[in-house]
């Protein structure tokens, strides 16, 4: 389930250094978003490459892995951490609030709001992780806002391995796409979440299968405007990139030089 405190909204003055963890690159569509809004700032990313999918991952596992993964973010003095994970959001967004005074924001309720607004015949369609998807976290944030929104949930475990091959344009993600998606489609559902930070990586071919009219919501989106209730916008300088991974360094920077587009690609390997 999908319980949190919310945090404080106020603007980070003086330290604006931002932390982002997820369980491999797919918290790259998310540091892109960010990077866009906040160009001045720092920014360090974690990938939990050695451990993922975390989809997959006992609740008490996942709570774990986000706690070291958070406590190394806080270790490097950062003042506001993106859970860019959704299964992370879904079961230990409020530990990891507890853990610090600082801002802890997850990607769920903000697509949540974003899908929400975007709807027009209130049919929304959620697809993630099983361990997303089983948590009903983002069906029960979508009831909290509006609970007359019909919601059809459906977890894609094969999404993630795809991404993180960088599958973004193969026939057989098309294929297993099509597969996940059809029986949802047949609910006319006209928004679907995109409920794992890796599937912006497969959106072309999400959209494809789905049709223009569905909208696709991109929860990386919906955080990144968020942050503005935190951090002021800037866009004249640019800031630090610091890139984290438990494992998998060549992998990890093959992958993420099709997400993002960055000069000076430096990857550290941080061992769990």
């Amino acid at each position: 389930m999908l319980i949190s405190k919310e945090p404080q909204k106020q603007i980070i003055a003086n330290n604006n250094t931002i932390g982002i963890f997820d369980s491999g690159v797919g918290g790259l569509t998310v540091f892109k978003e960010i990077r866009k809004q906040f160009a001045a700032s720092k920014i360090i990313y974690y990938g939990d490459t050695a451990r993922v999918p975390y989809g997959s991952k006992s609740s008490t596992t996942i709570k774990n892995y986000s706690q070291q993964n958070t406590q190394f973010l806080l270790d490097n003095g950062v003042s506001i951490i993106i859970v860019a994970c959704n299964t992370s959001t879904a079961y230990a967004l409020e530990s990891l609030q507890n853990m610090t005074d600082i801002p802890i924001l997850g990607v769920i309720k903000p697509g949540a709001e974003t899908a929400v607004k975007s709807t027009k015949t209130g049919r929304i369609g959620v697809i993630g992780t099983e361990g997303t998807i089983n948590s009903h976290a983002y069906n029960n944030a979508i009831k909290m806002i509006n609970n007359d929104i019909f919601v059809i949930e459906k977890s894609c475990p094969l999404f993630v391995p795809l991404a993180e091959e960088g599958w973004h344009d193969s026939p057989v993600t098309m294929q297993i796409a099509e597969i996940y998606l059809t029986d949802m489609l047949h609910n006319n559902i006209d928004t679907l979440v995109l409920g794992c930070t890796h599937y912006p990586i497969l959106k072309q071919i999400i959209q494809k299968v789905c049709g223009d009219a569905i909208t696709l919501i991109d929860s990386a989106e919906a955080v990144s405007k968020e942050m503005l209730n935190y951090l002021p916008m800037s866009t004249n300088t640019i800031g630090e990139n610091h890139f984290y991974v438990s494992d998998n360094i060549e992998r990890f920077t093959h992958i993420a030089k099709k997400i993002i587009n960055i000069e000076n690609f430096h990857v550290s390997v941080r061992k769990t």
